[in-house]
């Protein structure tokens, strides 16, 4: 399983990344996509919408089940990958490319600080 040493990770197995725009970009990992399996449909958060840390803001079908995906942050949804809701396979093709999620301008930061480093998470899905 790939765990890009650049991104911080939750528990629940999405990862975030602070881009140079000062949002953080959120996706699941690529141990996620392949727990779950062929994903056929995506529901994301919209823009303007508010997410809180730790809480479901959306959800994967998958071919074996529905699994939600939890706010790594807590902010407003700036952008959203539109292309992965007419493109599921996407996200199991390319978890931490194309298949990211969406994009979240944080109320603070240093909330990044709380989540899982790669070691961490590698560690935890061993």
């Amino acid at each position: 399983m790939s765990v890009p040493d650049d991104l911080k990770y939750t528990a629940e197995h999405e990862w975030a990344q602070l881009t140079d725009g000062g949002t953080v970009r959120v996706g699941i990992t690529d141990h996620a996509q392949s727990q779950l399996g062929d994903i056929v449909f995506v529901s994301l958060p919209q823009p303007g919408d508010k997410i809180e840390a730790g809480s479901p803001c959306g959800e994967l079908e998958s071919t074996k089940s529905v699994s939600e995906i939890y706010a790594p942050v807590s902010g407003e949804i700036v952008a959203v990958n539109s292309a992965i809701e007419t493109a599921p396979e996407l996200v199991n093709a390319e978890p931490y490319g194309g298949g990211w999620m969406f994009e979240v301008r944080p109320d603070d930061t240093a909330a990044l600080d709380d989540l899982l480093s790669a070691s961490e998470y590698a560690t935890s899905i061993e």
